[in-house]
């Protein structure tokens, strides 16, 4: 009974003294100084890990400010659940650690602190639907099962262009197959991918799918960088860095997260109206808006939401074919 006690008492101790440990830590994360300073009338700041490097971005909140790990936990809280297929790969710190790259470039961090929201869980929608393995009776509804992937699954080729063959040549016995938050494919996205991240991603597309912090700076990158030159970013439209042109508006292209939509995914899901695969993703959005305490109204009206009836910034060759 004694030794039991003693025990007991030993447990509690490592429990404190973990609690305090950690409280050490975030305070020391917390008082890293913001350093200022001004250049031709404009404020710049570097706030150290998180928004390193001086940059204009970085004088506003970042992520950790707003977005915390209970936050994270209520949006993919089906993640680790025994059928979940990526058990124990994703995680919020690796989610923050990414974010810390593109932070002072503006991502989560343009804006007051509702547009900052806002994007984050715009971002967070389109990782939710395409790593989901939810479904219509699932346990705690289908969008409560946001990465649970972290591959494609099933792939039915290597996804190989030898069009690239001069600038991202495939690597014998590589496949380049959906990975990642939103799923990268074909060797020229991986090697692109690769290039910014500083990573051999065209020798080893696997790593995406063995580091959590990779898959997620990979899908964050896809957010913030345009698809072809004098196209917006999924970020610049969304944040409204993005102003369009007289063809875009005549073609309904308009700032908001229905543009994401199309840029990210083309008309795959836009410009067919309201289809499932577009419902999906922007159900997604609107229950991240809810459970981080933001109003669906601010995500704007249905042809700002949505990209139903929007023309593709760059039809495919199916689609220009069938017009």
């Amino acid at each position: 009974m004694e030794r039991a006690k003693r025990n007991a008492i030993v447990a509690i101790a490592l429990v404190i003294l973990a609690v305090a440990a950690a409280r050490v830590e975030a305070q020391q994360e917390s008082n890293v100084k913001t350093l200022v300073k001004y250049k031709h009338g404009k404020k710049y700041c570097d706030k150290g890990w998180e928004c390193k490097g001086w940059s204009i971005y970085c004088c506003n909140l970042t992520i950790t400010d707003y977005f915390q790990t209970y936050q994270f936990e209520n949006l993919f809280s089906k993640r680790n659940s025994p059928v979940a297929h990526a058990v124990g790969f994703w995680d919020y710190r690796s989610f923050i650690a990414a974010a810390a790259l593109f932070e002072p470039l503006g991502f989560g961090t343009t804006g007051n602190k509702t547009t900052q929201m806002m994007e984050v869980a715009a971002f967070l929608g389109h990782v939710g639907s395409k790593t989901s393995c939810g479904y219509g009776v699932a346990t705690g509804g289908p969008l409560a099962w946001g990465l649970c992937y972290n591959h494609e699954m099933s792939p039915m080729q290597s996804y190989c262009d030898d069009y690239f063959k001069l600038t991202y040549p495939c690597t014998p016995g590589a496949d380049y197959y959906g990975r990642g938050a939103i799923p990268i494919f074909w060797n020229y996205n991986y090697g692109a991918v690769g290039e910014t991240l500083k990573v051999d991603l065209l020798s080893h597309p696997e790593y995406i799918e063995q580091n959590a912090t990779l898959a997620f700076q990979a899908a964050i990158w896809r957010w913030m960088t345009p698809m072809k030159k004098y196209q917006p970013s999924a970020h610049d439209a969304f944040v409204g860095n993005w102003k369009p042109t007289k063809n875009d508006t005549l073609e309904n292209r308009v700032p908001g997260f229905g543009t994401t939509m199309n840029i990210l995914y083309g008309d795959e899901v836009c410009g067919q109206g309201d289809v499932d695969t577009m419902n999906n993703i922007v159900s997604h959005y609107l229950y991240y808006l809810d459970l981080l305490g933001l109003t669906r109204d601010q995500a704007g009206p249905h042809e700002h939401l949505t990209c139903a009836e929007q023309v593709s910034f760059n039809p495919s060759s199916k689609a220009a074919s069938s017009t």
